[in-house]
């Protein structure tokens, strides 16, 4: 008997209105091949359970101590004021993490569901009825291919039942994966970050090439879904005219027509903090509004339609 495929899932999001057309339900996958520096779902990154502290929400000034025993580890300890703090080379490595169970606050917490594939689809089929006639399901993380034969077997189902799908992704993946999955697809963001190489290893610490012909090999496969790139950005890193210009020059060579600037945000700031990590994004990146509609334009002159942020058409 064939074992039944499960996904590590980090979040499901109903009524989701900005993550493809219409109302939508938004599946987040765990892992992720790149490292963004600024990255919003730094819990997404490892393909495995995994734990976040969320010191702000402890009662241990209330002279909570609960989770000190429940470590079978040793990892959390607590100093001479009784406040607690994680060993985090000894968490990173846990597989367990029964601390979480102790926690009535919610302060330790276990990142990863795990999830068959009727799982999802009974959370898909509920939402149903709300998505009205342009919405549907939008497979985001992390990085949804990581997981791909799951998500093919889901993809499949959902189209058995009509429902729209979409996906939020890197782009990062084995060629025959990405075309496979994208017969499924019928709404897609795939994220050009930087068209410089060298840049986009220093800020995702991979190449984009295997992105940029992933892209160039589905618009040259006849795949019938709509696409919009996408850009989340960053000043410092990719908001100049000259790596707009490549983008337009890139987008021009394939007919693409259609992109989203998202402007640089630190909505995933305490994240960071949560897993033991340093945030290099906490004090710059800003992007003004000035600079965001000057891109804007730079795109439309060049016949492509530019959204900015939210405010889109789907």
């Amino acid at each position: 008997m064939n074992k039944e495929l499960t996904a590590m899932i980090f979040d499901i999001q109903s009524y989701s209105v900005h993550d493809g057309p219409g109302c939508r339900t938004n599946v987040f996958f765990v892992g992720c091949p790149l490292q963004c520096r600024w990255c919003a779902n730094p819990e997404s990154w490892k393909l495995k359970k995994h734990l976040m502290f969320a010191d702000r929400t402890c009662k241990w000034d209330q002279g909570c101590k609960a989770c000190i025993d429940a470590c079978p580890h040793g990892s959390i300890t607590f100093d001479a004021d009784g406040r607690p703090s994680v060993n985090w080379v000894i968490c990173n490595e846990c597989e367990t993490i029964e601390c979480v169970n102790s926690c009535a606050a919610g302060s330790l917490k276990q990142c990863v569901r795990i999830l068959t594939v009727d799982d999802l689809m009974k959370i898909l089929k509920r939402d149903f009825s709300n998505w009205g006639a342009e919405g549907g399901v939008t497979f985001s993380g992390g990085e949804p291919l990581l997981q791909h034969e799951y998500l093919d077997e889901v993809l499949q189902r959902c189209h058995q039942l009509q429902m729209q799908t979409a996906i939020e992704t890197s782009g990062y993946a084995r060629q025959d994966v990405f075309l496979k999955i994208f017969r499924n697809i019928d709404f897609a963001f795939i994220d050009v970050k930087n068209m410089d190489d060298e840049l986009h290893k220093w800020g995702t610490g991979v190449s984009n090439e295997l992105i940029l012909s992933n892209i160039s090999a589905l618009v040259h496969s006849g795949w019938g879904g709509r696409l919009v790139l996408r850009q989340p950005t960053i000043h410092g890193y990719n908001d100049s005219t000259e790596n707009a210009k490549k983008i337009i020059d890139f987008m021009n060579e394939l007919g693409l027509y259609e992109i989203n600037l998202l402007k640089f945000h630190r909505m995933g700031g305490t994240k960071w903090e949560q897993l033991g990590k340093t945030y290099e994004y906490a004090d710059r990146g800003d992007m003004s509004d000035e600079r965001m509609l000057e891109l804007q334009e730079l795109y439309l002159d060049n016949d492509i339609a530019c959204y900015v942020g939210e405010d889109t058409p789907f």
